[in-house]
This record gives C-alpha cells, sequence and structure tokens, in this order.
C-alpha cells in the first residue's frame, strides 16, 4: 500500500491524500460503511458504489470468525468473492467486540477467552490467530490486536493495558511478517494507537508503534464514554507524534461534527455505525441540521426527504411519505434512511477534501459546524 500526501489546509492540520491497494485508490480523508458481517446493513454493493460513493468498506474479525467462519470464506476465496466487493476490505481486529459484547471473559498475558454472543461456545483470540484469521478474511487493511479499555479507565489501569496491547503488537507484527495472504493481494497491518485520555500514555503508544515502520495507523479507544473536547485532545496529541507520511485512522468516529473536527486535526480515515443504525431509528443526517423523521411534523410535509441529498432516495421520496414507513415498521424505511445518511457522511468528507485542496477548510468547517447539529 502506497500513500501520497497530495494536499494541506493552510490554516489547520486537515490533509488531502490518496492510497492505493491491490483492489484500488482510496482518496482521503474517507468515511468506511461498517459492514460487520460482510455486508452493510440494508444496503445494496451496487447502491453503495453508485449512490453513496463508498470507496471502502469495513468487516469485522470477531463476527467473521464466528460466522460464516474462516473455512468458508478460504473455499470461497476470501471476503471480496464471498460478499461481491471489488474494492478494498479493512478489518478490525475483533478485539472491541470481546471486551464489549462477550458477557464471560477471561483476558491474560495469551490473548482473551470468551464465549460466542451466538451460541456461547468458547473461543481465544490471541494475537498470532487473529492475524491468522484476517488473512483467511483477505482484508487489505488488517488491525492488530489490542485491549480497548473503557474511557473512564483509571491510569493504572490504562497503563497496564497500553503496555500489554504494545506486547500484543510485536506478536501481531511477528506473525504477519511470516505469514501471507492466501489469494495473492498485499494486505498491510496497522497498528493502535491506545493509552485512553491520558496525554503521556498516548505519547508513549504513538512513538512506540512507528517502530514497525507500518503502511499507516489507528487511534482506538477514543468515543467510548469521553467529553469530546477531550476526544480531540487526544487526537491532536497522537498526531503530533504519528509521521505525517502514513494514513491516520480514527476507530468508530462519530457524528459529522466529530469527522470534521477531527479532519481538522489531521485524520484521514473513519467509520462508525451511526449512519446505518441511527437511520434505523429515523434520525436523518443532513447538510442544514438533523431530522427526527418519526415527528408528526413530518406527516404532511410532501417535499423531497432531502433536496440537496446526493442518493436517488432523496429527491424520489418525500418525508411524509419516509416518515409513514417509519411509523408502520416497514424495513424500507431503514433501507431509504441507511442509504441517505450514507450517502451525506460520503459527501461531506468529499466536500472536506475539496476544500482541503482549494485552501479555504478551516472557514468552511466552522460554517458547517455551526449547523450540522441543529434539530429540525
Amino acid at each position: 500500500m502506497r500513500f501520497t500526501l497530495e494536499h494541506t489546509d493552510p490554516r489547520s492540520s486537515a490533509r488531502a491524500g490518496v492510497f492505493r491497494t491491490d483492489h484500488g485508490e482510496i482518496r482521503t480523508p474517507i468515511f468506511m460503511p461498517v459492514g460487520t458481517v460482510g455486508s452493510v446493513k440494508g444496503v445494496f454493493h451496487r447502491d453503495l458504489v453508485e449512490e453513496v460513493g463508498a470507496q471502502i468498506i469495513l468487516g469485522n474479525t470477531y463476527h467473521l470468525y464466528l460466522r460464516p467462519g474462516t473455512e468458508t470464506l478460504y473455499k470461497a476465496g476470501g471476503l471480496h468473492r464471498f460478499a461481491g466487493w471489488d474494492r478494498p476490505i479493512l478489518t478490525d481486529s475483533g478485539g472491541f467486540q470481546v471486551f464489549s459484547l462477550t458477557g464471560i471473559r477471561k483476558l491474560t498475558e495469551e490473548g482473551c477467552r470468551f464465549q460466542s454472543h451466538i451460541d456461547g461456545s468458547r473461543h481465544l483470540f490471541t494475537p498470532e490467530n487473529v492475524i491468522d484469521t484476517q488473512r483467511l478474511i483477505g482484508a487489505d487493511i488488517m488491525m492488530a490486536f489490542d485491549e480497548c479499555p473503557p474511557g473512564t479507565a483509571e491510569y493504572g489501569y490504562a497503563a497496564q493495558s497500553w503496555a500489554r496491547t504494545s506486547r500484543w503488537l510485536e506478536r501481531c507484527f511477528d506473525r504477519y511478517r511470516r505469514t501471507e495472504c492466501p489469494y495473492g493481494h498485499h494486505q498491510s497491518l496497522f497498528p493502535i494507537v491506545q493509552g485512553c485520555t491520558y496525554a503521556d500514555l498516548r505519547r508513549q503508544s504513538a512513538e512506540f508503534v512507528q517502530q514497525f515502520d507500518a503502511d499507516g495507523y489507528a487511534i482506538g479507544g477514543l468515543a467510548v464514554g469521553e467529553p469530546a473536547p477531550v476526544m480531540y485532545e487526544m487526537i491532536e496529541t497522537v498526531n503530533a507524534v504519528l509521521p505525517q507520511d502514513r494514513p491516520r485512522y480514527l476507530m468508530g468516529v462519530g457524528t459529522p461534527v466529530n469527522i470534521l473536527e477531527a479532519i481538522e486535526r489531521g485524520v484521514d480515515m473513519f467509520d462508525c455505525v451511526m449512519p446505518t443504525r441511527n437511520g434505523r431509528n429515523g434520525m436523518l443526517f443532513t447538510s442544514e441540521g438533523i431530522v427526527n423523521i418519526r415527528n408528526r411534523k413530518w406527516a404532511e410535509d410532501f417535499s423531497p426527504i432531502d433536496p440537496m441529498g446526493h442518493t436517488f432516495v432523496d429527491t424520489h421520496y418525500s418525508k411524509a411519505y419516509l416518515r409513514h414507513l417509519t411509523v408502520a415498521g416497514e424495513m424500507m424505511a431503514a433501507q431509504i434512511a441507511s442509504l441517505h445518511n450514507l450517502g451525506f457522511y460520503l459527501w461531506l468528507v468529499r466536500e472536506a477534501r475539496g476544500h482541503i485542496v482549494a485552501g479555504d477548510f478551516a472557514a468552511w468547517k466552522t460554517e458547517m459546524v455551526e449547523k450540522l447539529g441543529r434539530r429540525l
């Protein structure tokens, strides 16, 4: 994978770049729709490409390991062929799911023993077998196995957790360098910077991960309960240390405002379930603010869902119709709202890139942030 930094904003740390994978180019800043089990809920791959403009999607190692399983994925020729997606894929390590979704788990130096949320079966994730699993999934970008402590963790635990994550990272890269992709394309491995909300731990982690000379670096353990200003402070702390010539991925973030604030601080890549999850619950993100389509005020509003939107659903359907479908519990409502929200998120990062190239990102971002949080 090759990353080229093409433009920087003169009044902020915002960047525009491109990185090239064997499955295509990705222009940054970029938002990655979350395709947990190899699909973005309710959205056809065709629409992800033609309507949303998705350049890369994210899959989840934990969920794909449990179902359909690595044997099936290997027989299919990897997730790209299994899912019919010919563009880049990133997989997280599954660490966050192990620590957050499983009711019974035991963390040791070896790794993490846990019970499946599907059938209660017992499993062990180690740095080594997480790399093996992602090799078999075939992701273009793989994430190192880490522990994601809560944002409210005390300093002692945060330091202990970061130290364990660092030792696991060494094992991840040792396994990575001893193995190859079974499908013939290059796979990158990104380390994850941890350290909770403690600036000294974040700096130490950001310094430590650079010894691996990775194709890119991730910032994990944020948006897990800490206030937004603290998250922004940690981003600034980490990006002041990470190299300029590699992409930076902020994991699991977030709202449109969060994304613009992080872009301003030098982040290149994002993912979050919010566009689809909130869409399924009737929340629409627009360039003028947030719409709760369940509100009765939209019951007889026959204007387009979003006249300034960029997917076909935005102008093809009315607010009144979408509200009707949502209140009725019709699955089509979730599909329409998810497609709209994903289209908006990808539009937002494309616009951000355009203003970085034009040199006026900072002023545009200030104007957008004022509008994005409004309730319409």
